[in-house]
């Protein structure tokens, strides 16, 4: 395997360093069409959820390909669908580096990256160069400069500008990196940002001939009376899909570690549990109103199959492709389809 040769180089960089460097190298090995050298694709396994067909359930992150730059190069990989973004309607840096660690004892990356992207014309324009034609979602956010009561404004220019071009959208309001944001997730904020989504995702379909979904993805520090109350919020406004979850804040797993008290969103191994317990009280509390993505510390197959056990419909990879490499898609449908096949609860819901 190609990437097992190249981890420790990998590892032996700066963590931006070696993000920019991988995605360059994926990008000439498909060029090349190089890409069997990566891994073996996966089976098909296809899932419908969202009004959408997906050829399997194993989804890239939001946040490794936050410009759509890369979009042919990682969906020769085998996911089921890729997830770009998050994109701001204004180009913006991000915080200062360094801001992306990775903690390797404990299969885990810590980023403060800040929405670096360079802006939702620019995506666009990617999104429309490239040939990919599965299922490309888009997640969106809003800049770091307007002000918390304006973000609405934020998510509906972009809203507007990717609708054209997005099999789903996805609506960021629990990353820990831009200030205040992860107040929409509260109560009448939450509400009234839904009702203005939703008010001009009708207007959109109408224009447009088609109705794109959109989720909302949340964070894993959310206690569990906040969740069921984001879920019955949710189901009262017909969303159609949750994302469970993002990066959490909490530090209790690394403690100790050089890079604990680094400011910024934990992912990986250290989110997994919490991850996998928001997507069982949203599933609780849901009833199968909607379908739940789940994604959070997936190191292996059976990680994503304990997160179908829990409710989800589909997962996304993102860390653990660091730890693991392009192997861990297929090795995730693998486990989803074994876990079909024995009766339990499956992706196939």
């Amino acid at each position: 395997m190609l990437y097992s040769l190249l981890r420790p180089l990998l590892f032996s960089l700066d963590a931006e360093t070696a993000h920019r460097l991988t995605l360059g190298t994926l990008d000439k090995a498909h060029a090349l069409q190089l890409d069997t050298l990566l891994g073996r694709k996966p089976k098909r396994l296809p899932v419908k959820a969202m009004g959408l067909t997906f050829p399997n359930p194993v989804g890239l992150g939001a946040g490794l390909d936050k410009d759509g730059a890369h979009i042919d190069a990682l969906a020769a990989l085998g996911f089921g669908f890729i997830e770009i973004g998050t994109v701001t309607p204004r180009p913006q840096p991000g915080n200062p580096k360094p801001r992306l660690f990775r903690l390797p004892e404990h299969q885990a990356v810590i980023n403060r990256m800040g929405f670096n992207n360079l802006g939702v014309d620019n995506l666009v324009r990617n999104v429309e160069a490239s040939r990919f034609k599965g299922v490309l979602g888009i997640n969106i956010g809003k800049n770091a400069d307007t002000p918390i009561e304006r973000a609405t404004d934020d998510y509906l220019t972009c809203f507007d500008k990717v609708y054209p071009c997005a099999s789903y959208v996805t609506v960021n309001i629990s990353s820990p990196n831009t200030k205040n944001l992860r107040q929409l997730q509260q109560g009448q904020e939450l509400a009234a940002l839904i009702a203005a989504l939703k008010a001009r995702q009708a207007q959109l379909a109408d224009m447009h001939g088609r109705y794109v979904p959109f989720a909302v993805k949340i964070a894993p520090d959310l206690d569990d009376d906040a969740v069921r109350d984001i879920a019955r919020l949710l189901a009262e406004h017909e969303v159609d899909a949750v994302i469970a979850t993002n990066t959490t804040l909490s530090r209790d797993a690394v403690a100790g570690h050089t890079h604990a008290d680094e400011a910024g969103g934990l992912s990986g191994a250290p989110v997994r549990e919490r991850s996998t317990e928001v997507i069982r009280t949203l599933a609780q509390e849901l009833g199968g109103a909607m379908p739940i993505i789940g994604v959070g510390g997936i190191l292996d197959g059976g990680d994503a199959a304990r997160k179908i056990e829990a409710g989800a419909t589909l997962v996304q990879l993102y860390s653990g492709l660091i730890y693991r490499g392009p192997a861990l898609v297929g090795e995730c449908v693998d486990a989803i389809a074994q876990l079909n096949n024995t009766g339990a609860r499956g992706a196939q819901a």
